[in-house]
């Protein structure tokens, strides 16, 4: 009876320690941690940075610290036509990009970079919430298989910066102006009879510096953090692009993924979205008054004079872009 009694307690140990070996299997399981990589081509100082930064922490908060997402800043894996492409080749999970470089498998996306046509901030924000943005958003998401845009962030309105100054269109003519390689940002030095110079976004600073070119354009923020006004005697008010980021995601990414931890993820994205977008548009407007303190020559112009030129020489068609996009764009209110 006592051996038959013994027989029965080590069956039941053993038993025990089979469970708990499968509880601690099962429980690795679900803890096992899913590695992801962001990449943006901004400095590690700016908005965009932190806030992706505070996105990647609070999702892997959100999540249990089921996910983990690292953040590349400052073209650390690629300019950013490589990091675009990197989406589909599955070397990154998520990008901070202009819409531009997204426009450049759907053009359509690229309606808002035609000069003029945001009012203000306001306008920008609204056209993110917009029927006509998540239409374009739908549309690039097809195009392209599965990179789903999760949130927009207001990245500042283009202002221009030259070693020759300016204070009209034609007074730019032969002027090379370096602009981002993508061609919605061509259509002012083209319209004014400048050299429009594509050069990657992390090379512009020694570009300015060496003279490969006199001019460059990029929100005031921008050219705080990149230090261009070092190498650049004039800021010209031109204000020709208010301008977004996207949050693109992978579709590989979001394959890893419930419905309810990619739900987590686009309110995460939009958050970090509205937190930066928040601080650049604070930062416009403390930064005229700084540049001036900094001995840098502040140059007012006529918009409109700049607008009209443009709308004359370069027409939507030439840019894969349609005018009734752009009308429902101007109308939103």
């Amino acid at each position: 009876m006592t051996t038959k009694r013994n027989a029965l307690k080590s069956i039941a140990t053993a038993s025990a320690i089979a469970l708990g070996l499968l509880g601690a299997m099962g429980s690795g399981v679900a803890q096992a941690q899913t590695k992801l990589k962001w990449a943006h081509v901004y400095e590690s100082s700016e908005p965009f940075h932190t806030s992706s930064v505070w996105a990647a922490e609070e999702f892997k908060k959100r999540t249990n610290g089921k996910f983990e997402i690292q953040v590349f800043p400052a073209s650390s894996l690629g300019k950013e036509s490589d990091i675009n492409q990197g989406l589909q080749l599955g070397t990154v999970d998520i990008i901070l990009t202009g819409a531009s470089f997204a426009a450049n498998a759907y053009p359509r996306l690229a309606v808002n970079y035609y000069p003029f046509t945001f009012r203000d901030a306001d306008h920008v924000l609204k056209y993110g919430k917009s029927d006509i943005f998540k239409e374009l958003a739908e549309g690039y998401k097809k195009a392209t298989n599965g990179n789903t845009i999760t949130a927009m962030t207001y990245y500042g309105v283009r202002h221009s910066t030259s070693n020759k100054p300016f204070k009209n269109c034609d007074e730019m003519k032969g002027l090379k102006m370096r602009v981002p390689d993508a061609p919605a940002y061509t259509a002012l030095p083209r319209a004014c009879g400048a050299n429009p110079t594509p050069i990657a976004f992390a090379e512009v600073y020694l570009a300015l510096q060496n003279g490969t070119v006199d001019a460059q354009e990029n929100p005031l923020p921008t050219i705080e953090a990149k230090k261009f006004y070092e190498v650049q005697k004039h800021i010209i008010l031109t204000g020709h692009i208010a301008d977004a980021l996207l949050t693109v995601v992978a579709p590989g990414a979001l394959s890893k993924m419930t419905p309810a931890e990619q739900k987590i993820l686009g309110e995460v994205t939009q958050e970090a979205a509205d937190r930066a977008s928040a601080q650049i548009r604070k930062r416009e407007v403390e930064l005229v008054e700084e540049f001036k303190k900094k001995g840098i020559n502040i140059i007012n112009v006529d918009r409109n004079d700049f607008q009209q030129r443009v709308l004359k020489a370069i027409d939507f068609p030439s840019m894969k872009l349609d005018k009734k996009d752009w009308d429902r764009v101007v109308s939103i209110k």
